[in-house]
This record gives C-alpha cells, structure tokens and sequence, in this order.
C-alpha cells in the first residue's frame, strides 16, 4: 500500500512519534495515508492506540531493519 506522505520519527523517543504523527495527520485531508518510520520501542503501542483514541485507521505495523514502520489512514 502506498502513502501520500512519510514522516520519518527515528530517533524520538515517547512521546514524540506520537506528537509529531498527530500534527502531520491534521495538515493531511481524510482518507489520506501517512507511514510513520520510528525506533522507539514504546511505539509498538503507543502508535496503535493513538490511531484507536483519535479514529484513524492503522492499516499495517511492520517490523523493519530499521525499527517499525506504521501505515495510518486519517479519519474522515
């Protein structure tokens, strides 16, 4: 699946993966899809349950090399 936009959130720690994915999210228009790219280990839940509290809908959460990788499509 591909996303209309990146952010890329390596090297943030908790909170911030979260933080800066709620701001790009609220400049995005409905339906639109933003991969957040993070190593915080706390991500693994931290960014699920955003998407479940805010309504966005988490399309896929991978592991990479690199850390995890998240597929979010904004709500609308």
């Amino acid at each position: 699946m591909d996303a209309n936009h990146i952010l890329d959130a390596k090297g943030l720690l908790c909170p911030l993966p979260v933080l800066k994915a709620r701001k790009r999210l609220q400049e995005l228009s409905a339906g639109e899809i933003l991969r957040v790219e993070a190593d915080d280990p706390a991500a693994v839940v931290d960014i699920p349950h955003f998407c479940a509290e805010a309504g966005h809908e988490l399309l896929e959460a991978t592991m990479a090399a690199s850390g995890q990788i998240y597929l979010i499509r904004k709500r609308g």
